[in-house]
């Protein structure tokens, strides 16, 4: 779970687009940049290269 303050001040570093927080995968999902940033240990790892490209049907959801 990542605290509610913190994901509305977060955005893409890619495209500086909000984040939307994926709960089952435990990552911030980025539709605008395609990209889904991993939370590790509570900590969310906003790194380009630490990111997993989405794919066709998660841009689209």
């Amino acid at each position: 779970m990542i605290d509610k303050k913190l994901l509305e001040i977060l955005v893409c570093p890619v495209s500086k687009a909000p984040l939307n927080y994926d709960e089952q995968r435990n990552e911030l999902v980025c539709r605008a940049s395609g990209l889904a940033y991993p939370i590790r240990d509570g900590i969310p790892v906003m790194l380009e290269s630490a990111a997993r490209v989405l794919t066709t049907d998660e841009k689209l959801g």
